[in-house]
């Protein structure tokens, strides 16, 4: 019986007693490299997580809630001022009368859905206050035909000290309603110009109506049965703490984490079509609809941008680092309602120039010694941070915001622009009172809640099933097929409270 060797049997004697790679079995094409060399090598079988947590959701968690909806679109009314105020513009200095003058309401500038000039709540023997750069005077109306006021001032002749103006001029006037004055037995018919027939009626409560539309969102992962039972020397580990040598877990977790994460990127990121998009329904499967607003979603920046305040500091420099910075931004919450306490939310560059701002309040600041914690010692460490500050009757709280410092994320999209770098967001805490058109009564809710799709039959809010051959096989793919879904949008209420930083 002969044998006959095999022309790769790598196992030839060697002349002296050492280990040489000629005494060993070659299981790589090469005899320097892999399980052949003579020398075990420090096998680390874990894989090294060297990017830190690696997701960005988590957002919307702490300043939002979620709810269920059973609609193709959410439509919510927000309530409008309580007092009447106007931009015009002076058209005459004396107009219908030996004294006094004519205002006339502008319609383009006021924010009310719907307004016109024409149906101001200005009435015949309201008080008001008119000013612009030029003076300010107070006065009562006269007479009001449509959008044209007479006016008469109580301690001037005319409405010279105000000059004239033109229609969104640079002297664009304001007008504010503060109260009316009726003589003894007159009612609201029998004024003293009785030949005015656009006397008002009584000023009815406006509001303004938002509407929002939920996005699908889908992402799919698949493995092959044969690489389901394969094992690799790898050991992985998942942003959900599971472990283990089947690399199909890491594809599958880091699907799911990539699709989590997407879910809060597109609520904050979503922009609806607008009306010179080339977007419509047919650019969608199965799609439906056509016209602005018809694809895509409202997220939190398009919302603030559309209805909120934007603060902008010199390009290249972040906006809110000084004390005269934020406290413009208070003026301007001022006007919207005064909501006291707010979380910013803002990229790393930014939270630094906020600790520094606040450090330099301290005499001690410019050494760096006494940052946060006032009493520091030289056994301690040094606290180089603030978490919050309370500036007039408003409280900030201050987070970083990872998604604007992952070079993954928005931090890469603020390096390639810096002027439209988005630097942070202050939003308001608390609850708000909307008038909702599904439940069909007021509710309280966030400034920022998550609407998802959900019924008894099929929940939308976060779906994942598994099709394919493995484990309880369902199809007659040899793979299995792992599926994501979500249906939702994001409710920006009272966006005019929000606060963008660029």
């Amino acid at each position: 019986m002969a044998i006959t060797a095999g022309s790769s049997l790598n196992s030839v004697p060697a002349p002296q007693k050492q280990t040489l790679s000629t005494n060993y079995i070659d299981f790589t094409a090469t005899a320097t490299a892999g399980w052949a060399q003579q020398y075990l090598p420090d096998l680390m079988e874990q894989e090294a997580e060297v990017f830190g947590p690696r997701t960005i959701s988590g957002f919307l968690s702490q300043v939002g809630a979620e709810e269920a909806m059973t609609s193709d679109q959410v439509v919510w009314s927000e309530q409008g001022r309580l007092h009447l105020s106007y931009k015009g513009h002076v058209e005459s200095n004396a107009g219908g009368t030996a004294s006094g003058g004519q205002i006339e309401i502008e319609a383009d500038i006021d924010e009310t859905a719907g307004f016109t000039a024409a149906n101001h709540g200005i009435r015949v023997n309201d008080t008001i206050i008119v000013a612009n750069s030029e003076g300010v005077v107070k006065c009562i109306v006269e007479a009001v035909a449509g959008a044209v006021i007479d006016i008469q001032p109580y301690a001037e002749a005319s409405l010279n000290v105000l000059g004239l103006s033109t229609t969104g001029g640079s002297k664009t006037t304001t007008i504010l309603v503060y109260g009316s004055e009726y003589g003894k037995g007159m009612s609201y018919r029998n004024a003293a110009n009785s030949a005015d027939t656009d006397l008002r009626g009584g000023n009815e409560p406006d509001f303004k109506t938002f509407v929002n539309k939920p996005i699908i969102m889908k992402d799919y992962y698949e493995v092959s049965g044969s690489d389901v039972a394969r094992v690799g020397w790898v050991e992985v580990s998942t942003e959900a703490g599971e472990s283990g040598y089947l690399w199909y877990l890491k594809a599958e977790a880091d699907t799911r984490a990539r699709f989590t994460d997407y879910i809060e990127m597109a609520m904050i990121e979503g922009e609806l079509n607008a009306a010179n998009s080339t977007i419509d329904g047919s650019d969608l499967v199965a799609g439906s609809g056509t016209g602005a607003g018809a694809v895509g979603t409202e997220g939190l920046f398009a919302a603030i941008e559309e209805r909120g305040n934007l603060t902008s500091g010199v390009t290249g420099v972040n906006a809110a680092t000084d004390l005269a910075e934020f406290d413009a931004i208070l003026a301007e919450f001022d006007k919207q309602g005064a909501i006291e306490e707010y979380m910013m939310f803002v990229n790393r560059a930014t939270s630094l120039a906020i600790d520094d701002m606040l450090a330099s309040m301290n005499s001690y600041g410019a050494g760096g010694t006494s940052y946060g914690v006032f009493d520091n010692d030289e056994d301690m460490a040094l606290n180089l941070g603030f978490s919050g500050f309370r500036r007039g009757s408003y409280d900030f709280y201050k987070s970083d915001f990872r998604y604007l410092n992952d070079k993954a994320t928005r931090g890469s999209i603020n390096d390639a622009n810096a002027t439209n770098a988005i630097r942070g967001v202050m939003v308001p805490a608390g609850m708000s009172s909307v008038y909702d058109q599904q439940v069909g009564s007021n509710m309280k809710r966030p400034f920022l809640h998550v609407r998802y799709r959900a019924s008894q039959t099929d929940d939308r809010r976060f779906k994942s099933w598994v099709t394919g051959s493995v484990g309880a096989a369902t199809s007659a793919l040899d793979a299995m097929s792992i599926h994501f879904l979500t249906e939702r949008c994001l409710i920006t209420q009272g966006a005019n409270n929000f606060m963008l930083m660029k």
